[in-house]
Formats: structure tokens, C-alpha cells, sequence
């Protein structure tokens, strides 16, 4: 079910000194040895499929092959409680991130992920299983995510047939998946398979290019996770240098933006994260180009975590701003009012220009604002990552910190959601919706 995340077998040839040649080094993703055999560093263990809800925390999975022929395959949450109303229920398909190269469906990380969207959104969720560069370089990631989304639509497998609702279906992802789910969903739009798209949920996605968009796409700032010289390194190995920085399915092209054909988008970017002016730039692009965007500002909604960095929402579910980004999906998938932006809190265009020199405009910023207690991962690997993403020569001195703008305080847990513009270092918060709990409380629901 999971052989094409496999590496080759290894060569066993060693230097002078006993050691295998390091051919590419882009830890803490992955590192490729002289004679082909890659090591994986940015994972989590397998969790096998179990069809008894009642011992998977109310939502039943299995796992399905996709494509016999590239093996392919796939992990469907069905949530119980859902299922039991007899009613239709929203499709999510969702694609995990890892730099196209490392995690699967079927690990740990995911599959409670995943679970909990499935339990939450009360959706059918299939969770894509793609297989993995450099064995099988981009577009390969591109060809399986649309490979999957015409098996959805197909119905072929029993619990789409008699509980998915094709009307109501989105496709997810975060950081190489959210680039992959917007490229699926240009796919979709511009082929002649009628596959319907309702919304998409794009989180801390993978764009770039040759242009920078702002200082901290130029130079390191001692706190992102991801440096700009790993993310520039990223898309050469992956593609096996075949596609270069500025190929649309890594900077997205305003026409394919404008062909999109689904009708809502939500995008999450967090505030310390390096790629977090792609995000922006793709939902202000979105906004601009798209049709079905003109005049409706819930069309498009951007989602920005404060104090957060790349897929901290993985690392640490319990966290208040993961809860948080958590409910803003889930209400967004079932159309209720989900942090609606009008217009002007989304960036302009002339706002994300090319970074020259000068610091970028200022411009309304939506704000999810938490103060939050000190940075902790339960997964045991966001942390190894934010340490090994340093240059050499380089230390890391700081750690992650949130709240409005403030040091983590161990006293202070009050939870603010809202919409804030910051100008001359002040926040205006509007539209706010606070609650304040007990030290070691939560204000949000039980992650599940």
C-alpha cells in the first residue's frame, strides 16, 4: 500500500573514511548519498487503518489504491456520528505537505491530522498517499493528486458512493500540498473532466520564484524555520532540475489564477513563516483575478496565525492558535461565517511588489492573535527542524514566541479573534471575539 515511499536499495559505497558521499544535503527534509540511497528525516511512525470507529476517537478509515499502476493510493476518515444522520457529507480531499519529498498519508502526523478535520467538518475526507521525490520527481506529486481526484469523482469505492456529497467538495492541503491542491484545482478547470470544485483550503503553501517579495525572502532572520537559501535549494532537487524558480506550478501564472472555477478559498499563513508573502500574494492574486471573487468578500479568505511559524499546527495540535486555525477550516467547509475579510484587509498587489531594498508597504493584516503558553512538540520533530534549518556558521539564539505582538507570557491566556491592522506598531483589534481562561485551560473545543 505504501511500497512507492521506499528508497533504493543502498549502494553501500563509502569515502576513505567509512562514510557514504553526501550528494545533497537538505536537512531536515532529506539527504541523497552517492549511489542513490536518500535518508528521510522529517517523519512519523505508520498507523495502520481501522474501520471500528469507536476505537478511532469516532471516525472509521481504511485504505484504498488509487492508481493500480503507479500504486497510488489513499486513507478515507469517515466520521461515524456524521455517517449516522443518513445526509450527504461534504468531501474534503486533502493532500499532505512535506517539501514533495518526505511524509505520508498513513504516518502519525497525518492521520490524527486528518482525523480530527474528518470529526470536526463532519466530512468524508480522502487523504492522498502521492509518491515521493527525488525517486519520483515533480510533476509526478501532480499527476497522483489528480489521478486521486478523478477516483473520487468516479464514486467507485462504497463509502463515497453512499455518503459523499459531490456538490459540496474541496480540496486541502498544506505547505507542497497546498501548492499541489492549487494546481489541481487549474487542472480541474481548465480540463474537460467537469469535476466540480467547491472551495479550496490552502495552508502554509510551497510558492516561489526568482523575484523576492520581501527582506526575509533575501536574508535569514535568525527566527523562520526554513532559511531562503533551503527553500531555494528545494525545487531544483525535487523537479530534478527540470523546472526552473519561475515555472507556474511553483509562481502561479495570473491567467491560471483567473481560470479557477471553484467558488471560495481560504488561505492560512503564519506570521514567522519564510513563505508567508506567497500565501498572501496567491489570496490578493485570487482576489484580483478571479470572476467569482469580484464583489464578494467572503470569496477569499486569508487566515493569518500571529507569532506562528511553518506548519505549526502539526507540531502542536493543542496549541490554542492550531484550535483555532482548526475551527476557521471547519466552519469555512460548512459555509458558515468563517472570518470573513472584506476587501480592504486583504493585501493589494502593489503591496506584495518585488523586494528592492526599502521595506515592504504596510498594509491590513488579518490577524488570528493568541497568546499562547511556550512552544511545545508533541511530535518530536518541529523543534529538531527549527534548529537544523540554520546556516552554517550560523546559531540560533531565539525560540518561537506568540501573542499580540509580546514575549509568551506564562500567565496570560486569553484568547482574541479578530481582524487587526497594525500601524506605527499599534494593534487596532475590530470585529473582536475574546474569552480568557484559567492557567492550563483551554477556551477553544478539545482537539480530537
Amino acid at each position: 500500500m505504501h511500497a512507492n515511499k521506499s528508497s533504493p536499495v543502498p549502494s553501500n559505497k563509502k569515502d576513505a573514511g567509512g562514510e557514504e558521499d553526501i550528494t545533497v544535503d537538505l536537512h531536515p527534509f532529506i539527504r541523497e548519498y552517492k549511489g542513490g540511497r536518500v535518508e528521510r528525516f522529517l517523519s512519523s511512525s505508520y498507523v495502520e487503518a481501522s474501520e471500528d470507529a469507536a476505537a478511532n476517537r469516532g471516525v472509521a478509515t481504511k485504505d484504498v489504491v488509487v492508481d493500480e499502476s503507479t500504486g497510488v493510493s489513499a486513507r478515507l476518515f469517515l466520521p461515524a456520528a456524521a455517517a449516522a444522520t443518513g445526509e450527504r457529507l461534504p468531501v474534503i480531499m486533502y493532500v499532505h505537505g512535506g517539501s514533495f519529498c518526505t511524509e505520508s498519508a498513513f504516518c502519525r502526523t497525518y492521520h490524527n491530522y486528518v482525523r480530527s478535520l474528518a470529526a470536526r467538518a463532519g466530512a468524508l475526507v480522502v487523504s492522498v498517499d502521492y509518491r515521493l521525490a527525488p525517486e519520483h520527481p515533480v510533476p509526478a506529486a501532480y499527476d497522483d493528486a489528480w489521478a486521486a481526484l478523478q477516483w473520487v469523482a468516479s464514486l467507485s469505492d462504497p463509502w463515497l458512493s453512499d455518503h459523499a456529497d459531490l456538490g459540496h467538495m474541496f480540496l486541502a492541503g498544506d505547505s507542497a500540498g497546498g501548492n499541489i491542491i492549487y494546481n489541481t484545482a487549474v487542472r480541474a478547470a481548465s480540463g474537460g473532466d467537469h469535476i466540480g470544485v467547491d472551495g479550496l483550503v490552502i495552508v502554509h503553501p510551497y510558492f516561489w520564484g526568482v523575484e523576492r517579495l520581501s527582506s526575509s525572502e533575501l536574508v535569514w532572520d535568525g527566527v523562520a524555520m526554513f532559511t531562503p537559501e533551503l527553500i531555494d535549494r528545494l525545487w531544483p532537487f525535487v523537479t530534478a532540475g527540470r523546472l526552473n524558480k519561475n515555472d507556474p506550478r511553483v509562481n502561479p501564472l495570473d491567467e491560471e489564477i483567473a481560470s479557477l472555477t471553484c467558488q471560495r478559498v481560504l488561505v492560512a499563513v503564519a506570521e514567522k513563516d519564510t513563505l508567508r508573502n506567497r500565501g498572501r500574494r496567491l489570496a490578493a492574486r485570487m482576489r484580483e483575478c478571479c470572476a467569482w471573487a469580484d464583489g464578494d468578500e467572503k470569496a477569499v479568505t486569508l487566515v493569518e496565525s500571529e507569532g506562528e511559524d511553518h506548519g505549526f499546527h502539526l507540531y502542536n495540535p493543542l496549541r490554542a492558535t492550531s484550535k483555532v486555525l482548526m475551527e476557521s477550516i471547519v466552519q469555512f467547509i460548512n459555509q458558515r461565517t468563517s472570518l470573513p475579510l472584506p476587501a480592504a484587509l486583504l493585501p493589494e498587489l502593489h503591496e506584495l511588489h518585488a523586494y528592492g531594498g526599502k521595506k515592504m508597504d504596510p498594509c491590513c493584516l488579518p490577524i488570528l492573535g493568541v497568546p499562547t503558553r511556550p512552544y511545545m512538540d508533541v511530535f518530536g520533530y518541529g523543534v529538531a527542524m527549527k534548529a537544523s534549518s540554520v546556516p552554517k556558521g550560523m546559531t540560533r539564539t531565539s525560540c518561537l514566541h506568540g501573542g499580540q505582538g509580546r514575549r509568551a507570557s506564562k500567565t496570560r491566556y486569553g484568547l482574541s479573534l479578530g481582524y487587526a491592522i497594525r500601524l506605527n506598531n499599534k494593534t487596532n483589534t475590530r470585529f473582536s471575539l475574546s474569552a480568557t481562561a484559567t492557567p492550563g485551560t483551554c477556551v477553544s473545543h478539545n482537539f480530537i
